[in-house]
């Protein structure tokens, strides 16, 4: 409601040009790999981030329809799934990577300590006694994969659309890779250092089983391709966290 507002009221006083930010999660569950901007109305999304992903796609046929009938300048981005600095963290309403990264880190530090349990809607740690070693607990089977795109890239692609890209089309902005679940737990476990235990909680849902986009388009429209690797992404945003916890 809040984007659908902020289009009407940019109408209303003349605003040059929308930008309207999408998500990923507006794409059908089974949509072939990589994900291409013509798939993006056939099928509906998956189950568990459907209201979300049609409440975004809802700004693309709004900003399409502002076009057509006002000529105004609204343009749609649809970026994956983002990371990096200053990501919320918080155990019960962070995104995975973030929590990952907290449970690994804190999972370390409890090694020595007395029995500790933190839980989240992602994955939580648990350390059941003074001599065993952490466990994280991870939602899902790690099969499903995933795009990430580093929160410094997804700024610069936002900013060169907004420059140069004047399309009622819509427009993928990623990184062009897909990792598991398994390997993504993996990656955060190597540059965390945390040599725990890792179980895989089968009970709960793995969302949609694939995740990778076709990052072509904003190449070719606005020069867009992003510049930071995923290894280096995480070594900056784990860096981050480490300092921050530090000064708590």
């Amino acid at each position: 409601m809040m984007g659908v507002q902020m289009m009407e009221i940019g109408r209303q006083v003349g605003i040059e040009k929308f930008v309207a930010i999408g998500t990923v999660c507006a794409y059908p569950k089974f949509t072939p790999v990589p994900f291409k901007e013509e798939d993006l109305w056939n099928g509906y999304p998956e189950e568990t981030n459907a209201p979300y992903g049609l409440a975004k796609k809802m700004l693309l046929v709004q900003a399409q329809a502002y076009r057509e009938e006002y000529g105004f300048n609204a343009i749609y981005l649809l970026p994956v799934n983002l990371y990096g600095p200053r990501e919320n963290s918080d155990l019960q309403t962070s995104h995975v990577i973030p929590a990952l990264i907290r449970k690994c880190v804190e999972a370390k530090l409890t090694v020595s300590s007395k029995q500790k349990s933190v839980s989240s809607t992602a994955a939580h740690c648990i350390s059941p006694t003074s001599d065993s070693p952490p466990t994280v607990v991870v939602w899902g089977t790690g099969k499903a994969t995933r795009e990430f795109l580093y929160v410094e890239d997804a700024a610069e692609a936002i900013i060169l659309a907004t420059e140069k890209y004047n399309k009622a089309d819509p427009v993928n902005i990623g990184a062009g890779f897909e990792i598991s679940g398994k390997d993504l737990v993996n990656l955060i476990i190597k540059l965390t250092e945390f040599k725990g235990k890792i179980i895989w909680d089968a009970s709960k849902p793995d969302g949609q089983p694939r995740r990778m986009i076709d990052t072509s388009k904003a190449e070719k429209e606005f020069g867009f391709k992003a510049k930071t690797s995923f290894n280096e992404g995480l070594r900056k945003t784990i860096d981050w966290y480490l300092k921050t916890k530090k000064t708590r």
